[in-house]
């Protein structure tokens, strides 16, 4: 595979337009920490994002940042971390339980709507992402959204790149919104739950005035592999608090004693509860170096510990639960399954099922996204076209 790596907007434009024009298929491509994720892309030349680096625009005063989408996220959240800022969607790191290296970037971030335990309160990626630049297609510049989310037009534009793994066009540039990072956070342990329980025991939780921020549930088969099996015995039901200390003191003891009815209650404090929502963040118990099926399913909060207790009567299922159970982290011990999970999903009120990790064998028979309803997936075609009509961006990548 051939190698393209511009290091300006207009070069990335005059490249793209020099494929399209030779009917040559590209594969986009940012640091390459999330190689092999989707379905196959029918390419031979790959263009790369990583020679557009470096932040364009950043006052912290403003609380938001333009930066080059070439740009290492790790560079982005050391500057952030710099002005007591974050990113609040929590992006997940996909290189332990993908098994791969390359450093990820920040275009990569949005192209993939990469988001982790604090979506439950912030939003996906999409949601703090306010505007971008990208080259089409055609290999014309266009630019979405700004710096204040006032063009909505725009807006919705952004939107629609967001998630879209680079099959609607190359990411050059993002702006996005950079909240104060909270000066303090605790976590309360809800020991011995069952995961319908927990499931319950969440949703009294998110619905008490104290503002958790990270709501998920591990069943025994994974409690030993957070905190290097230092959480206490038993399933564990984790609820996060953040904020200025003296909130949450009062928070966290707010929660505990509303929870004291429910299961045994103890407390972590910040070193260790920081580690254990990364864990969470990055799928630690399915970082295990095989080549499992592992999904990443999307299902109202109510019903993921349904659809994991369906699925174990018919095979070998481990499961966590995020987002108030609202996302299930599913590995599976033979095969994906793909036609049984997306069956169970659809009788249980619908969702999405996203195989995140398989062998190249199984990949190559198992569509890695949801099937979109026809209605969607011919709106889906249509929008392609208009970006990219000659579809050379990511091939089969999307289905």
């Amino acid at each position: 595979m051939i190698d393209l790596m511009p290091t300006s907007e207009e070069e990335a434009a005059v490249i793209v337009r020099a494929q399209a024009e030779a009917g040559r298929p590209l594969a986009i491509c940012g640091g390459d920490s999330r190689s092999g994720f989707g379905n196959a892309v029918a390419a031979e030349d790959r263009l790369r994002s990583t020679g557009l680096t470096g932040i364009v625009a950043y006052n912290p005063g403003e609380m938001v940042m333009s930066v080059r989408s070439g740009t290492p996220l790790a560079e982005v959240e050391a500057a952030l971390s710099q002005s007591g800022q974050m990113l609040a969607f929590e992006p997940m790191d996909h290189r332990p339980v993908m098994g791969t290296s390359g450093e990820p970037t920040i275009g990569g971030v949005f192209a993939a709507n990469v988001s982790g335990p604090r979506r439950l309160i912030a939003g996906a990626a999409r949601d703090s992402l306010l505007g971008v630049r990208f080259v089409n297609g055609r290999g014309e510049i266009i630019k979405a959204g700004g710096r204040v989310m006032k063009n909505v037009t725009g807006l919705d534009l952004v939107k629609l790149i967001a998630g879209s793994h680079g099959t609607l066009g190359f990411l050059t540039e993002v702006t996005f919104r950079v909240p104060p990072r909270p000066k303090t956070e605790r976590t309360v342990v809800l020991s011995g739950l069952n995961d319908a329980d927990a499931a319950n025991a969440m949703a009294a939780a998110m619905a008490l005035p104290v503002e958790v921020s990270g709501a998920a549930h591990l069943p025994l088969t994974v409690t030993w592999k957070f905190l290097a099996g230092k959480l206490p015995e038993g399933e564990a039901t984790v609820l996060r608090i953040e904020g200025l200390p003296g909130s949450v003191d009062v928070r966290i003891e707010k929660l505990a004693a509303a929870m004291s009815g429910l299961a045994t209650v103890t407390r972590l404090e910040q070193p260790e509860s920081s580690r254990l929502w990364q864990e969470i963040r990055d799928v630690l118990p399915y970082a295990d170096g095989t080549a499992r099926p592992v999904w990443r399913v999307s299902v109202a909060p109510g019903t993921g510990h349904q659809l994991v207790a369906a699925l174990r009567l018919e095979a070998g299922v481990d499961a966590f639960y995020d987002w108030q159970g609202g996302l299930v982290w599913m590995r599976m011990e033979a095969g994906p399954e793909a036609e049984l999970v997306r069956r169970y999903i659809k009788a249980l009120g619908g969702g999405h099922a996203t195989l995140i990790r398989a062998s190249g064998q199984a990949r190559a028979v198992t569509s890695a996204f949801h099937p979109e309803p026809e209605a969607v997936a011919m709106l889906s075609r249509r929008v392609k076209e208009k970006f990219d009509p000659a579809g050379i961006f990511n091939p089969g990548k999307m289905g």
